[in-house]
């Protein structure tokens, strides 16, 4: 596994003023055509906007949670939310620049989620969320070591700030990872 100082990142807390940027990344790592230049992509099944300033700085301010930001020579590359749920951390809003995507950057960004989680609050478990449909990068998370649980919640259907669905049949599905 390479680390974050062999592939030239550096991870760091955003702050307010990365708002815009963070928007900016995930955003292209999920909608529209420029999604489609990595393998993330949405598209298909979501128009709309993935995220917006709102949401974003939420992240950044609430307690318990933190939006880890990625950069290779200063410029923001990806980033991951991280939080905070008792005996368990909580991992969302991950993306990774399009052009960045399929080179092993994931795979050291969620490898540090992971350690700074177990470190930091002492979380024995990582959760997220994905949309079941999505089943390249569940798979994905699979080979992380993350299990699927068949735990599925309601994707927030005539919420545009979670994206307008292509198809009715969208939910999201809970997967974990045991950290000990």
């Amino acid at each position: 596994m390479e680390t974050a100082a062999a592939t030239g990142l550096t991870f760091r807390d955003a702050v307010d003023s990365d708002v815009d940027a963070l928007v900016a990344l995930i955003d292209s790592a999920y909608r529209g055509d420029s999604s489609r230049t990595g393998w993330t992509t949405e598209a298909d099944i979501l128009a709309g906007q993935r995220t917006d300033a709102e949401a974003v700085l939420a992240v950044i301010e609430a307690p318990d949670s933190r939006l880890l930001t990625v950069e290779r020579d200063g410029t923001v590359v990806a980033c991951c939310q991280l939080e905070h749920r008792g005996d368990h951390a909580y991992f969302g809003m991950f993306a990774v620049s399009p052009a960045l995507q399929g080179g092993g950057l994931g795979k050291v960004i969620i490898a540090e989620a992971e350690r700074t989680v177990r470190e930091v609050w002492g979380a024995t478990e990582m959760h997220m969320t994905v949309i079941s449909v999505r089943e390249d990068l569940i798979a994905w998370y699979e080979r992380r070591g993350y299990s699927r649980t068949g735990q599925m919640t309601p994707f927030p259907y005539g919420d545009e700030r979670f994206g307008i669905p292509q198809r009715d049949d969208l939910r999201f599905e809970l997967l974990v990872k045991p950290l000990v």
